[in-house]
């Protein structure tokens, strides 16, 4: 018996007895009087054990089935064991056809002994900015350098995130975070999602001027001139906005801790070992 059931017998002899009355006994279990009632018939056709819930010992109708458990363990522990559970999920589920939950892979990973990739962090309070109301308000810039390949070469990944919906825009390899690399991004922005109203990025080189030096006319005119990627968002009529830490573009930077996770993942369950290959 559980610690729930424990008091049952006590209280049906009781009642049965007619030392108390089926309302009593039914509020001291917890239960209404017509449950009551059935504990009471059930006491009396099979004694104590009819007082334990009658499916206790019985498999779930809901459990995976052994062959199914199997095969996800031999998967998650060979072909996926790199991924994390949600993106093994994913996989299984596309790839092999097999409907089971994320829950439900994460627990067969720990019983085989498959600690987490990454530690789950508490709940932290952070007054985060709230988000444009609109798609293509503001789009966010920057770039990851990482070992994409898993040949032991750092690449750089240049990456456009949509600040309103947290869309992925565009994507784009490069050995170095240069001018052309951005503008390549740029042009494969505006071929597939048409031109934002502004752009949210760090204080690189490549976006604004960052050196004491003006000159007569800048002095002039009491402005620095544009570099050449500021004036391309000129001549655009795109806005440009310069953060001031890492944290400011937050949304981006967590964007590259799932990349670097589930991009590496995808490019080595192709067989993808080229930059050209992974630009593709």
């Amino acid at each position: 018996m559980s610690r729930k059931e424990a008091p049952r017998a006590g209280l049906v002899k009781a009642a049965l007895a007619g030392r108390i009355t089926n309302a009593q006994g039914a509020q001291a279990l917890g239960m209404s009087r017509r449950q009551f009632r059935r504990l009471k018939a059930r006491y009396r056709e099979a004694g104590v054990r009819g007082l334990v819930h009658r499916l206790r010992g019985r498999p779930s109708s809901r459990a995976v089935d052994v062959e199914v458990r199997e095969r996800v363990r031999a998967l998650v522990d060979t072909t996926y064991r790199d991924l994390n559970d949600c993106h093994a999920t994913e996989k299984l589920r596309e790839v092999e056809g097999l409907d089971i939950s994320r829950s439900t892979v994460r627990r067969l990973r720990r019983r085989g002994g498959r600690a987490a990739k990454r530690r789950r962090r508490p709940p932290q309070h952070r007054a985060r900015r709230p988000r444009r109301a609109a798609a293509g308000a503001l789009v966010l810039i920057d770039g990851s350098a990482f070992d994409w390949l898993g040949t032991g070469t750092p690449w750089l990944l240049l990456g456009a995130i949509d600040d309103a919906t947290g869309t992925v825009l565009a994507l784009h390899f490069r050995p170095a975070e240069d001018l052309h690399g951005y503008l390549t991004l740029l042009r494969g922005l505006a071929e597939r999602h048409g031109l934002p109203v502004s752009l949210y990025g760090d204080r690189l080189g490549v976006f604004v001027r960052n050196d004491a030096h003006w000159s007569l006319e800048e002095e002039l005119q009491g402005a620095q001139h544009p570099t050449h990627f500021g004036q391309v968002l000129r001549d655009l009529g795109i806005g440009y906005i310069a953060a001031h830490s890492p944290q400011a573009k937050g949304r981006i930077e967590r964007l590259w801790e799932t990349l670097q996770d589930r991009v590496v993942a995808e490019l080595r369950l192709r067989g993808l070992q080229t930059l050209a290959a992974a630009e593709a």
